[in-house]
């Protein structure tokens, strides 16, 4: 091969390397600031009574909004666990996504639903809504039976029926914390300007449940799930809290947001030709509120809690890696006038080109840089010099990120009691950094091509269900 190949090649990791150094850098940076916010959050949270709060400032009414499909295993114990929620005032409205598992029985047999007319609010165009059922024996429950039409279309019909200022959007498969919807209801009650704010989620695979209720939190068994647990602590206590920390909030998980019902039904609802329906919306909300220039803030609260079931096999994982990188980049595109446009303010000129630059094409940049890295080490032309920064830079450099997120966490909720389960975290921040890293970026960029081929398929999950466990004190 010629020089000039050579010099090209080299000229393309000395890019790759700058390329690990803005986007681990950019990572160490939202950690910073998040670990600082953090710690003032947990610290004026002790001073608060929660509770006193909530009653001085009025309980906003909330409609909790749950899709189902083919969630059979798991849909009673979550739906036990949101009627355990300590709110004064809310309904729970599961939407039965034309399932074709047991999923409409079950629920039925479980809470004694009966067929119950109920007036739709909204007119957002869903799937045809077959039958509403309410529960005999919580009355606050109510089933929204109809034609599949995806996650999107039945949050659209729920949100139809929602009779209250607030709704919470999450999976069937979630379990909320008792204290979850007040804690993440408190930024409304704080801020009128607040239009959504969304929660934490943590991993419930390896956790102890009963009656809806997480009795001992653990880590999962197997391999996959427990790299997941710790990149829920990654995403969410470094990316998502520093993001809030700097006024730029981009994403709120589908599994666990409350938002402004009057906002969501002004702008049409959720997309229902994404499969990133979640932050689509709130990326049209940024866009439709910043255009009518009217003043709202849309943010984050690390502290109520939504503990969901993650995929443990490589291929349910990779087909969720997929639909998540095709709805990023499909979220992105439709909203794209809004990159380094001044009139978006920090979204527009922080955090959407951080998304749109590093979380959408960096999966390409990242394979094709370990490609690189091997060819010219396989080739004989790489320096020490050269194998030295790009471990440092992409596998070092992570390592840390990844160590800094446990930290956080130890110092300020400590979800995890057990020496045992720390410990394993530590060990886990070492060793994701060489193959599981590489595996998830293969998958984002698998998802980029199907997105690129306009791919819609969701992709199932298989449901395990939870550990349940007859007799243990709940957490509090």
């Amino acid at each position: 091969m010629s020089e000039l190949f050579w010099q090209g090649i080299m000229i393309f990791n000395v890019l790759i390397l700058v390329y690990f150094v803005i986007l681990n850098g950019s990572y160490l940076g939202l950690g910073v600031v998040a670990f600082a916010s953090l710690r003032k959050h947990v610290a004026r949270m002790k001073s608060i009574e929660l509770r006193e709060l909530i009653s001085g400032a009025g309980t906003p009414p909330v409609t909790l909004l749950a899709p189902a499909f083919n969630e059979a295993p798991t849909v009673v114990e979550s739906v036990r666990s949101l009627l355990t929620l300590e709110y004064e005032d809310f309904e729970i409205v599961v939407v039965n996504d034309g399932s074709t598992d047991s999923t409409l029985e079950t629920l039925t047999e479980a809470f004694n639903l009966k067929a119950t007319p109920r007036l739709p609010t909204a007119e957002i165009p869903t799937a045809q809504v077959r039958q509403v059922y309410r529960s005999l024996r919580h009355p606050n429950l109510w089933v929204v039976d109809k034609e599949n039409g995806g996650k999107a279309d039945a949050l659209n019909a729920g949100l139809n029926y929602c009779r209250t200022p607030l709704f919470c959007a999450m999976d069937a498969d979630s379990l909320l914390e008792r204290d979850a919807l007040i804690r993440v209801v408190r930024p409304f009650l704080e801020d009128e300007r607040t239009v959504a704010a969304g929660g934490i989620l943590r991993v419930v695979n390896g956790c102890t449940v009963r009656h809806g209720q997480v009795l001992q939190v653990g880590l999962p068994r197997k391999i996959l799930a427990r790299f997941q647990a710790l990149e829920y602590l990654r995403a969410f206590l470094a990316g998502r809290m520093g993001w809030d920390a700097v006024g730029a909030s981009l994403v709120i998980s589908g599994a666990f947001g409350v938002f402004k019902r009057s906002t969501v039904v002004e702008v049409g609802g959720y997309a229902t030709d994404t499969v990133g329906e979640d932050m689509e919306l709130v990326v049209r909300l940024h866009h439709h509120l910043r255009k009518k220039g009217e003043p709202y803030r849309i943010g984050f609260v690390p502290d109520p809690v939504a503990w969901t079931e993650v995929p443990e096999g490589l291929k349910a994982l990779g087909r969720q890696r997929d639909r998540w990188q095709r709805g990023l980049l499909q979220s992105l595109l439709r909203h794209r006038t809004m990159l380094f446009n001044p009139r978006y303010g920090r979204v527009g000129m922080v955090a959407y080109p951080y998304y749109f630059f590093l979380e959408m094409l960096g999966p390409i940049l990242e394979v094709m840089g370990y490609l690189a890295f091997i060819f010219t080490v396989v080739s004989g032309r790489a320096s020490p010099e050269y194998v030295s920064a790009f471990l440092a830079v992409a596998v070092a450099f992570g390592i840390v990120l990844s160590l800094v997120s446990v930290v956080m966490e130890e110092f300020t909720f400590r979800r995890y009691p057990r020496w045992r389960d720390l410990l394993s975290l530590f060990g886990l921040a070492v060793i994701e950094n060489v193959g599981y890293r590489q595996l998830t970026a293969y998958w984002r960029v698998r998802g980029t091509i199907s997105a690129l081929l306009r791919r819609r398929e969701w992709g199932a999950m298989e449901r395990k269900g939870f550990e349940v466990q007859e007799s243990a004190r709940p957490l509090r």
